[in-house]
């Protein structure tokens, strides 16, 4: 058996998750103040874009809307356009930014036995690769991170400066 160091891990699993007082990380978080420790990468009026601090990949985000609801019903027009429009800048500024092959883009709705573990409604946009599954999360049960939130935190704010426009992507597959 070939042994896989990953060194830099350490300092993701030790890492906080989020303050342990919080109990409503998604109404909480927002209200800190500040966006680079809570990993809000943008702001809408009625939404917000934040790293996922538990991710399948580097640079997964999650769409949330500020107003607390369970279900997407329970999102008034509104809302739930100003939500899409954030997933859409999420994948721009993801292309802009990491340069992924492709996307991943849904929700988990109902209980935590659809897959979420927060009963805030929230969308996840996970970037995806050629090649960035391997046998690790099948046989291992691991999932591999090569990049740390803070550096895909601050990937993504030097493309999400406030009234600046990230680059459309012109070519997916260039690096």
């Amino acid at each position: 058996m070939q042994q896989l160091h990953a060194h830099w891990r350490m300092e993701y699993i030790d890492a906080p998750r989020y303050p342990a007082a919080m109990s409503r990380p998604f109404t909480e978080l927002p209200a800190l103040g500040d966006d680079r420790a809570a990993l809000i990468v943008h702001r809408s009026k009625l939404s917000y874009l934040i790293l996922n601090r538990f991710p399948y990949n580097p640079g997964h985000l999650l769409a949330v809307p500020l107003r607390e609801v369970t279900n997407l019903e329970e999102l008034s027009p509104a809302e739930r356009a100003d939500l899409f429009e954030e997933i859409i800048l999420a994948k721009r500024l993801l292309s802009a930014a990491l340069k992924p092959d492709g996307f991943n883009v849904g929700f988990n709705l109902g209980s935590a036995v659809a897959g979420g573990s927060i009963a805030h409604l929230h969308g996840h946009i996970v970037p995806r690769w050629n090649g960035d599954n391997n046998f690790m999360p099948v046989l291992g049960q691991t999932r591999i991170l090569p990049q740390s939130l803070e550096a895909t935190w601050v990937k993504l704010a030097a493309v999400a400066k406030p009234g600046s426009e990230p680059p459309k992507a012109k070519n997916p597959k260039a690096r």
